[in-house]
Order: structure tokens, then sequence, then C-alpha cells
């Protein structure tokens, strides 16, 4: 799968990306991740890439001409228009069916903004999806698109060594993931539970399926509206962890 990400700050996001599994899948060929500065694309003599805004304000805008001239170059190279996603507050929240349905895409494009923002004509004109990582306002859009990027990548096939391991962890089936243990057995008076002990697959798989159950409705439990759960699943969760509110929700 390749990535490309159009920053003013292309070391920013290569250093980040370029550690741990990201890095390695890198090294292995699956991932390809480029960061393509738009510096490199004006045609300023003193490389500048921002101008003050039209009709006055604070800050200063990116112009559309250094980010199209780079869209551009990439499209030509590739052979194609990718999808371009840019990363703005204004966007639609981030989440892991979102990150599923992008894992699908051979190319993926990330536009990064700084300072106001972007002129909007160049918006208009090459991107496809605004997309957020939550309801604030950071420098830019380099932690975004690397956050995403991480996301996306571990549902890639090939880039986690144990490939069950991006279909059971937190919000497989909208739920919360289930606690994790390992050695000692026994750490300053806590013991791990006696079920993960037994070899009894059968009930470790129930335990770690009610253990998701319960956190989720302790800590997330707006995601449980949109769970795959069972009728096993629903009994459950009446008689340990709703209020009569929520129990009749279900």
């Amino acid at each position: 799968m390749n990535f490309y990400v159009m920053t003013l700050f292309p070391d920013m996001v290569l250093n980040g990306l370029r550690t741990s599994i990201t890095g390695r899948a890198m090294e292995r060929g699956i991932l390809n991740i480029e960061a393509i500065n738009i510096r490199d694309y004006t045609l300023d003599r003193h490389l500048h890439v921002d101008d003050a805004p039209y009709g006055g304000g604070a800050g200063m805008v990116m112009q559309p001409e250094p980010i199209w001239r780079a869209y551009e170059a990439l499209r030509e190279r590739i052979g194609r228009k990718p999808r371009v996603l840019y990363m703005t507050p204004q966007g639609q929240v981030f989440r892991q069916e979102i990150a599923r349905q992008l894992s699908g895409e051979e190319d993926l494009v990330f536009l990064c903004g700084h300072y106001e923002g972007v002129d909007e004509r160049v918006l208009e004109m090459i991107v496809t999806d605004y997309l957020s990582i939550g309801d604030y306002v950071l420098t830019g859009g380099e932690l975004p698109a690397m956050v995403m990027i991480d996301c996306i990548s571990r549902l890639v096939p090939g880039v986690l060594n144990n490939q069950d391991s991006a279909e059971i962890e937190s919000f497989h089936d909208n739920l919360l993931e289930y606690p994790q243990y390992t050695r000692p057995e026994t750490f300053m008076g806590r013991r791990v539970p006696e079920v993960l002990l037994s070899g009894h697959h059968a009930n470790i798989d129930m335990w770690r399926r009610q253990q998701s159950l319960r956190r989720t409705a302790e800590r997330r439990p707006d995601l449980l509206t949109g769970a795959n759960l069972t009728a096993e699943d629903r009994a459950f969760l009446k008689t340990c962890c709703l209020d009569q509110t929520e129990k009749k929700s279900l």
C-alpha cells in the first residue's frame, strides 16, 4: 500500500513512521510511505508557500499553486487520480470503520495544512475526503496524518506478524478489547485470572468476550448501540453492567 504525505515538514512525518511496526513494514516492502515537500513545488525564489488572507485576518494561508503542482506531479507519476485526504478539524471524525475502508485503497494521499489553513480553491480541486482526529485544533496536519497512517497500516495484510491481532483488538464488533496479562502469574499480590491459566479455550473465549462487554459498558457505553451483540451478550450486559434505562435500550 502506498501512502503519500504532502507536507511542509517531511522529516517530522518520516522520522515518526520509520519506527516500530510501520518502519518494519516499509523495510519489508509491504508499505511505501513518502513525504512530499510542498516547498519543492513553489515558484517563489524565497520558497514562500503562504500569504496573507484576502479580506484580512490573523495568520497566513497556504497558497494553492505549490499544492496543486505537488499533486499534479504525483498524479502523473502514479498514472491515476489518487484519493486525497485533507486533515482538518472540520472533517468527519476518523474511526476504526473508516480505517478499515481506507485500508483497501492502493494509494492514499494526505494533505497537511498549516498556518491558518489552505486556499479553498485547491481543496475543491483535489480533496476527496475531509477527516479529523478530534474536536480540537493542532498546529498542522502532520500528527493527524501519522495517526491515521498508523491505524490504517495495521489493517493491511502482512503488516502485523499475527493478523488476528488486527481483528480482535479494541473496536472489533464495536467493543473495547478485553484485559491482557503476561508473566509473572503474581505481581505485587495481584494474580492473573484463573481462567486464563486453565487451558480451557472455550471458557477463556467466554471470559474475554464478557470482559470486553463489561469494559465497553463501563468506559464507552456509547459504542454499545452500534455493537454486534448476540442474545447471550445482551443477557450478560443486563445482569452485570447496565442501569434500567440502558437495559431497555438493548
